[in-house]
């Protein structure tokens, strides 16, 4: 996160999931994977607030500019999928800012 709250990246690697390749299909088989990705959140101008006092919710920031990598290994399975670079993804929405209990992405 930058001083200023107005960029992010989140970056995780090699983290251990399940693969179920029939789901929702019940009894079918289940592999380890392991998946790893990149989020870069970048503030615009476009301030927003979103505000629902009912369930104790407000986000107050701005709109950003959001992009993604991905990639999952099934070795089990000899597969594995890697999205296409991070300098080529574009999200339609993308929020940074705070919220009630901290930050918001």
């Amino acid at each position: 996160m930058s001083d200023d709250g107005r960029q992010a990246t989140l970056a995780v690697r090699g983290v251990a999931v399940v693969d179920q390749p029939r789901w929702p299909a019940h009894d079918t088989p289940t592999y380890r994977a392991l998946t790893s990705f990149r989020v870069e959140w970048a503030a615009t101008d476009e301030a927003v607030t979103y505000e629902d006092a009912t369930k104790q919710f407000r986000v107050v920031g701005w709109r950003a500019n959001t992009r993604l990598e991905a990639e999952v290994e099934v070795p089990e399975l000899d597969f594995s999928w890697r999205s296409d670079p991070l300098e080529s993804s574009s999200a339609t929405f993308g929020v940074i800012g705070e919220e009630v209990n901290g930050r918001y992405f």
